[in-house]
């Protein structure tokens, strides 16, 4: 079983920074994990992509509205995924969810618990 746990996020004034960090725990995760992705989603509205990592080669995707100002990495001896928001708008307001894809897997099925962003105009 593998368990996901972000921390960071809060809040801050529009144009800031935040940051997340999102440490992944279990057995063999080596075999386990094919991409992590980060995701966002606000009450009654749809799972929205942000960005992700390959694990293995660490090619990177970013949505469109977040390219430029938020930047994904990872730390693969001790299998932490970040992610580094600056420029915040009002509109990145909601909560930010940690996942992963696994091979086997054509989606991400494997999330934390989520981290709240607060942007204020």
């Amino acid at each position: 079983q593998v368990q996901l746990v972000e921390s960071g996020g809060g809040s801050v004034q529009a144009g800031g920074s935040l940051s997340f960090s999102c440490p992944v725990f279990g057995r063999r995760l080596s075999n386990y994990i094919m991409d992590i992705g980060w995701f966002r989603q606000s009450p009654g509205k749809e799972r929205e992509f942000v960005s992700s990592i390959r694990w293995s080669g660490g090619s990177l995707l970013y949505a469109e509205y977040v390219k430029g100002r938020f930047t994904i990495s990872r730390v693969v001896a001790k299998f932490t995924v970040s992610l580094q928001m600056n420029s915040l708008r009002p509109e990145d307001r909601t909560v930010y969810y940690c996942e992963v894809r696994k091979p086997t897997s054509n989606d991400y099925d494997c999330w934390g618990q989520g981290a709240q962003v607060a942007v204020s105009s």
